[in-house]
């Protein structure tokens, strides 16, 4: 028999919430039980510090701006990190006749201008190689990124001080001090850096001390390297020496298929490790706090379920457990959690011919928001205050203004075999199961009157892929198409009324939860 569950409470004498269902009852498997008097500290936001996107010049476009002022509004990201920033298409680097280097900032001007006008910071990636100062010829991608070393290394420590100076004339020190240099992009990987390790801590070195002659209060690190790797090696050649060096940054994907996509052709798949992201955080703070320099910062500045934007996993209502399980268990160890990236205005690949391809941004083209986007909405919708909570796979708080809110969720791995690749796997209509239902317990809840919210995320709620599938997944989306998505998944809470807590200061709510279900529970005081 199929269990349903009703959208309302019933309200008993003794002021108890209880949720009532129509035939036949599911047995509550989850207790959630928490005590609003016992507060366990500031909320963390190491997720809300930064956020990924594709390229500089992509930021240039109307609607990659107008996206990020959404997902500002949304989500309150503080920082943004992008690849391509000294790339050819931004215009930087030039030399004349005789081989003097001519600067050209504007195109890097307009882009940060806007960044700081809706108060978002750059976390500055100094890469990648402008044509003119290239040693080699070697690009990747369908932008052609150049990986080679500079053919001079006095020509790049002076670009590099003269790019500093111009923020620091155009911006003010203390606005710079605010920001992070990160010397280029996962340098230990083939498909980033034509050279070896002792090359890329020449450019480290070269560019790190160009940065600290500005100033020497400006932040900057390394080496964004792919699979957290080589932090130790980066860290003892600093220290050996003497090289500056104020924060560690690292990726990783939660794949255990292949590495780097450039073709876009090779089947990924979803790791069965449910430690998976948390324990590469963990190794390398770690490995940080055992070096010679145990105060580094740690910043993750690229993390996903999958490195490549062709895995449909990206558009699945799975991604959405899957960020907040990671965000859980590492939201104390590291200093940001950047998720890459927040738009599939990105073009690594060549430009997407369809609006669901497994690109990895929180929204598509049409700025459809996937089911990863709310949890990131949600996340920001938590009070500054967290309550002592002993449940894995939720979170619990408070704001000033008196309002609760609970953040909970089912986190399943259901792929079924290591032969299924996620852009098979993950394309099909992929129904959830049922995980039984989940009780929340509030004590010593200030008594008055709410207004109770509960919005959803999982299969076929705030699923915008879901409806996709539904319409006959176009190559193209009309205008009325678009339309019936956004307003199907428009993030709306599932059940909206009034509710008030007695003398008893207690509230009970018990949800259905089925895999991979999200929930955000709110209780707004009137």
């Amino acid at each position: 028999m199929k269990k349903v569950l009703l959208a309302f409470l019933v309200v008993t004498n003794l002021g108890l919430y209880k949720q009532v269902f129509s035939q036949e009852a599911v047995p509550v498997q989850r207790i959630i039980s928490v005590d609003m008097s016992q507060e366990k500290g500031k909320t963390s936001r190491v997720w809300q510090k930064c956020v990924g996107a594709g390229r500089a010049n992509e930021g240039l476009r109307a609607e990659w701006q107008e996206q990020l002022k959404q997902v500002k509004k949304d989500c309150g990201f503080e920082y943004i990190r992008m690849h391509g920033l000294l790339h050819d298409d931004m215009g930087v680097y030039f030399e004349d006749e005789k081989g003097n280097p001519i600067y050209n900032w504007q195109y890097i001007d307009h882009l940060y201008d806007f960044l700081l006008s809706i108060n978002i910071k750059p976390f500055v990636e100094l890469a990648f190689m402008p044509s003119a100062l290239a040693s080699g010829e070697k690009t990747g991608f369908w932008w052609k990124a150049n990986m080679t070393p500079p053919k001079s290394y006095p020509k790049w420590s002076a670009l590099i001080k003269a790019l500093t100076e111009h923020f620091t004339e155009r911006y003010g020190q203390e606005e710079v001090k605010t920001w992070y240099f990160e010397v280029w992009n996962e340098p230990n990987h083939k498909g980033f850096w034509s050279s070896d390790m002792q090359e890329y801590f020449k450019l480290y070195d070269a560019s790190a001390r160009a940065v600290k002659s500005v100033s020497a209060d400006y932040r900057v690190g390394g080496p964004a390297s792919a699979g957290t790797g080589w932090i130790k090696e980066l860290i003892d050649y600093c220290d050996k020496n003497n090289c500056p060096i104020d924060f560690i940054s690292t990726h990783q994907y939660a794949v255990t298929k292949g590495f780097l996509d450039e073709t876009g052709k090779t089947g990924t798949i979803f790791s069965p490790n449910r430690k998976a992201i948390t324990d590469g955080v963990i190794n390398v703070r770690h490995q940080i706090n055992s070096s010679s320099k145990p105060n580094l910062e740690l910043h993750f500045t690229e993390w996903s379920a999958s490195y490549t934007p062709t895995d449909r996993i990206h558009d699945a209502y799975h991604s959405a457990a899957f960020i907040l399980d990671k965000i859980k268990g590492t939201e104390h160890i590291a200093n940001s959690m950047s998720y890459w990236v927040f738009t599939d205005i990105f073009e690594e690949l060549g430009i997407r011919a369809t609006p669901f391809h497994g690109g990895f941004g929180l929204l598509n083209y049409q700025s459809i928001k996937k089911p990863a986007y709310y949890t990131y909405q949600f996340l920001n919708k938590l009070g500054n205050v967290e309550v002592k909570n002993t449940d894995s796979a939720s979170w619990v708080c408070k704001s000033d203004n008196g309002n609760i809110q609970a953040l909970l969720w089912d986190f399943t791995i259901t792929q079924p075999e290591d032969s299924v690749p996620d852009q098979v796997y993950y394309k099909r209509d992929l129904p959830s199961k049922d995980k039984g239902t989940v009780q929340l317990k509030l004590n010593n809840v200030p008594k008055g009157k709410y207004t109770l919210k509960v919005t959803k995320v999982g299969y076929k709620s705030n699923d915008a892929y879901a409806t996709y599938l539904q319409l006959g997944s176009p190559n193209q989306l009309t205008r009325a198409q678009v339309k019936t998505i956004k307003e199907a998944n428009a993030g709306n809470p599932e059940i909206a009324k009034q509710v008030e807590v007695k003398g008893d200061k207690l509230f009970n709510y018990t949800l259905p939860m089925r895999e991979n279900d999200v929930y955000l529970v709110e209780l707004e005081k009137e």
